[in-house]
């Protein structure tokens, strides 16, 4: 895959009043009042690679061509390489089809699906340890600058999670910047929409740090290994398998990231601790997010 500079790929940010994302919802809350509050909306995706249906996924509906992209790349369905003549999608169906040079066929890999610890609908398939246990992570670099400034502007940004909570946000970022920030019901759609992203635009994941506010399971820290990006933050916790995998390809693990601290459990060397934390807020009350208590 050709890389080029960022500057080329459009920037992605949440659009929290985007009306096709939300839909107003009336109850009662613990007084007996009636309240109306915004809820993320779920709808269907039906995924298909040249003439084969490969899977349905329930998704907020927000950049279908990156999120079909991105779920053929994490897992090993398509590569880097591979030349996608044409993506195409039918909002009326709720169909997206991707098209591809070459022939491909996976009735057999359809069959050995793994259910993995995501939220929603999040599968890997069976062989994708082989397929990350080759790759070599760029050195990368992270500075506890760049980190203090990543959390604060993403936990402040306005976002569909602040606007109506229910839903994950992986974001891509260099150095302490965002540039592809994305959301949907699953932390696995969020983080397929940057694979996507990534892809289409042919952006360099070696100096890129990817953050999610979900778990550092063990397929979230496959999928960042399968984009070529060396640091993986979250807000939230570990899972033992997920620092074992990290450990061994070398991939920098940095969890519960909330205010002035963190703890890292592997990849250790790429952080430069240049950051003075009597200079750094703690996280306002405003702006906690789940896990913020716990590491769910």
């Amino acid at each position: 895959m050709m890389k080029t500079e960022t500057a080329t790929a459009p920037r992605i940010l949440p659009d929290p009043h985007d009306p096709r994302l939300t839909e107003r919802v009336t109850g009662t809350d613990q007084t007996g009042a009636t309240v109306e509050i915004n809820v993320p909306v779920e709808r269907p995706l039906t995924l298909y690679l040249n003439a084969q249906e490969i899977v349905t996924m329930m998704t907020i509906g927000d950049y279908p061509e990156y999120l079909a992209l991105g779920y053929l790349l994490n897992q090993n369905m398509l590569k880097y390489d591979d030349v996608v003549t044409e993506v195409e999608y039918d909002d009326d169906l709720q169909v997206v089809v991707v098209r591809t040079a070459h022939h491909t066929n996976f009735e057999q890999k359809l069959k050995k699906r793994t259910q993995t610890s995501g939220c929603a609908q999040g599968t890997a398939f069976g062989d994708l340890l082989e397929a990350v246990e080759s790759v070599e992570l760029p050195q990368g670099e992270l500075r506890t600058s760049w980190l203090y400034q990543m959390t604060h502007t993403i936990n402040t940004m306005p976002s569909l999670y602040l606007e109506a909570g229910a839903i994950h946000g992986c974001v891509l970022c260099k150095e302490g910047e965002p540039l592809c920030y994305t959301e949907d019901v699953g932390r696995h759609n969020a983080v397929d929409k940057i694979a996507g992203w990534i892809y289409r635009h042919g952006v360099d994941p070696g100096d890129k740090i990817l953050y999610t506010t979900g778990r550092l399971t063990s397929e979230m820290v496959i999928k960042t290994v399968r984009m070529g990006i060396p640091i993986l933050v979250s807000r939230s916790g570990f899972t033992a398998w997920g620092v074992d995998l990290a450990r061994q390809v070398g991939l920098t693990l940095v969890g519960r990231a909330r205010g002035k601290r963190f703890i890292a459990l592997a990849g250790e060397g790429r952080i430069v601790y240049d950051q003075n934390l009597a200079f750094v807020e703690e996280e306002s009350a405003r702006h906690k997010r789940k896990g913020g208590s716990s590491d769910d």
